[in-house]
């Protein structure tokens, strides 16, 4: 029987043993924290969780103001004026982490059941022993014993884990990183938010719903600087009109405790104080200490494998998937690349890893889903295509719930009208973006896209609208 062994236990571990065990393989997967990773036990699933919250109080806010909901305190049968709900932090936090440790057992008991063997503790490679085509992992359990585990296939799911600055250290009280947040018991009062990609504009996002006052420190032009520009700009927009101050073009030098409070020091001299900081300045690969080079793995000078499209690494036998390759940090890429792993050493049919067809959500207020090609691929070149973007305002159910931020744009081919990319703009983007998603995944055609049916009134009808209009210039196109 063909051994597998799994070194780490996120998405692209526990989805590759899942496929591995299917297809008739001995497997074990060796994990430090708990099945699930960070991404359900500190990141996607705390995170969002957080969030669902912060929407419920945001729906709240803007029900009041746009569609005439009220609430009466003291009984008189008039609405009062004082907002009406707070937040306690610790019983959210307190949920958060009952849900993602609920999480993790669920998919442990998923696992177990389908005969993986899972062993807590941490792995090494160890380097090749002559030519037998196999492959040896040294395990540390919890108590310190080591032991030895024999290997047709090793993949390494390692995750990563959030950067830190050197003259920023978290302490879990005051100076944080985005896993110490829920051992919070109450709300800050005074937030610094500093990293103004996805993980940043999410919590900067969440913290003002939940009622905190906000600073968001940006050291570019506009947060969130690697998505659509236009959606960039609505967020911003958004975030500014709700009170919360962005700071653009600037860059934290550091972060110290000054008793109850937290100073920063950005780098030309100005300085901010709150009475917390959070520090979202990207990640780091979980590579380190596991021999990997000495194996024969190659890491890249961020300290990432290198893999292929079907995530083989340098080293014969060894494959890698997830954060710790740094191909794209989402929980929905480490699991296909862990699928794709099995199936390929395995001998079962596998399509190498396409990023053009993957979708990906940022939860913030609105929410902001993009699939395919983006903007900045037809603007540099990378691809021909036209686009058309419809405002929300436009949309009739848009209008009945409040909705005035947001927009759905979609890319095509101008010759064949095949649609190649899409973002959208909106409350459940995450949920409006899959038919676009099915759409560049099978190369349909705007035409395909307009005729299929939406229900009136939704939000959906404006995907149908945009593939309206592009079916419309390729008409006028070829005439």
């Amino acid at each position: 029987m063909t051994r597998i062994v799994i070194i780490g236990g996120g998405p692209g571990g526990y989805e590759a043993a899942l496929v591995a065990a299917q297809l008739g393989a001995e497997v074990t997967v060796v994990d430090r924290d708990g099945l699930g990773g960070a991404s359900v036990l500190t990141d996607c699933v705390p995170s969002k969780t957080l969030i669902a919250t912060a929407e419920v109080m945001t729906s709240f806010d803007s029900s009041r103001e746009e569609l005439g909901i009220e609430i009466d305190h003291d009984g008189d049968g008039v609405g009062d004026e004082v907002r009406g709900i707070g937040v306690d932090l610790g019983k959210v936090n307190r949920r958060v982490k009952r849900l993602a440790l609920a999480q993790s057992h669920d998919i442990t008991a998923s696992v177990t059941r389908s005969g993986v063997r899972v062993l807590r503790g941490r792995a090494r490679l160890v380097p090749q022993q002559g030519p037998t085509g196999t492959r040896r992992v040294s395990v540390t359990d919890p108590s310190g014993e080591v032991g030895d585990l024999e290997a047709d296939c090793v993949l390494i799911a390692t995750g990563g884990q959030p950067r830190e600055l050197p003259d920023a250290k978290p302490d879990g009280e005051r100076i944080l990183t985005w896993t110490q947040v829920y051992d919070l018991k109450e709300l800050p009062e005074e937030l610094v938010v500093v990293g103004s990609g996805v993980t940043g504009a999410e919590f900067a996002g969440a913290y003002q719903a939940l009622g905190s006052r906000v600073t968001l420190v940006s050291s570019r032009d506009r947060v969130l600087p690697g998505e659509d520009p236009d959606a960039a700009a609505v967020l911003e927009d958004v975030f500014r009109r709700r009170g919360m101050n962005v700071m653009a073009r600037s860059r934290a030098a550091a972060v110290h405790r000054a008793g109850s409070r937290v100073e920063i020091t950005l780098s030309d001299g100005r300085r901010i104080s709150g009475t917390h900081c959070l520090m979202a300045v990207g990640a780091v690969p979980n590579t380190a200490d596991m021999g990997l080079e000495e194996a024969g793995v190659k890491l890249k000078d961020s300290g990432h494998i290198w893999t292929d499209k079907v995530s083989r690494t340098t080293a014969p036998g060894v494959y890698a998937a997830g954060d710790c390759t740094g191909v794209l940090a989402l929980a929905s890429v480490a699991a296909m690349q862990g699928r794709i792993a099995m199936y390929h050493f395995l001998g079962d049919a596998v399509a190498p890893l396409d990023l053009n067809t993957v979708s990906g959500n940022i939860f913030t207020d609105p929410e902001i889903a993009t699939v395919g090609y983006t903007q900045q691929d037809v603007d540099e070149g990378r691809i021909v295509a036209r686009a058309v973007k419809l405002p929300l305002l436009r949309n009739p159910r848009a209008k009945m719930q409040g909705v005035r931020d947001g927009f759905v744009k979609l890319f095509a081919r101008p010759g064949t009208g095949i649609v190649v990319g899409g973002v959208v703009v909106a409350p459940r983007a995450s949920e409006l973006i899959h038919p676009i998603s099915i759409a560049v995944d099978n190369s349909l055609t705007v035409e395909q896209v307009a005729k299929a049916f939406t229900v009136y009134p939704s939000l959906s009808g404006s995907i149908a609208e945009a593939a309206r209009q592009l079916h419309t210039h390729r008409v006028d196109a070829d005439q």
